[in-house]
C-alpha cells in the first residue's frame, strides 16, 4: 500500500488574510471616525446654542437701549429741560423775522 500524501507545510498567514486584516483596520478606524464625528458634532451643538443664548440677550439688550433712547429723546422731557435749565422759550410771532435765500 502506498504511503498517504502529505500536504506541504505551510508557514505564515492563510492566504486572503492580508485582505482581512485591512478590512478589520478600516472597520476600526470607521467605527473611531463615527466617535469622533459624533462628539464634534455635539460640541458644536453645545457652542451654537450658547451663541443663540447670547444672541437672545443681545438683543433684549437692545430693546431695551432703543427704548431708553426713545424716553432721554421724548419731546415733553427735551421741551421742558430747555424750558427750566436752559431758559428758552417759544419765540412770538413778532420776534420771528424771515431771511430769504
Amino acid at each position: 500500500m502506498n504511503a498517504p500524501a502529505q500536504l506541504p507545510k505551510r508557514s505564515g498567514l492563510p492566504t486572503g488574510s492580508g485582505w482581512l486584516t485591512l478590512v478589520f483596520v478600516l472597520g476600526v478606524a470607521s467605527a473611531l471616525a463615527v466617535s469622533y464625528s459624533a462628539h464634534w458634532s455635539r460640541q458644536l451643538l453645545n457652542e451654537l446654542a450658547t451663541e443663540m443664548d447670547v444672541r437672545e440677550k443681545a438683543q433684549a439688550e437692545w430693546g431695551r437701549l432703543v427704548l431708553e433712547q426713545s424716553t432721554w429723546t421724548a419731546y415733553s422731557r427735551i421741551e421742558r429741560i430747555a424750558t427750566e435749565q436752559l431758559g428758552m422759550h417759544v419765540p412770538e410771532p413778532s420776534d420771528v423775522i424771515l431771511v430769504k435765500p
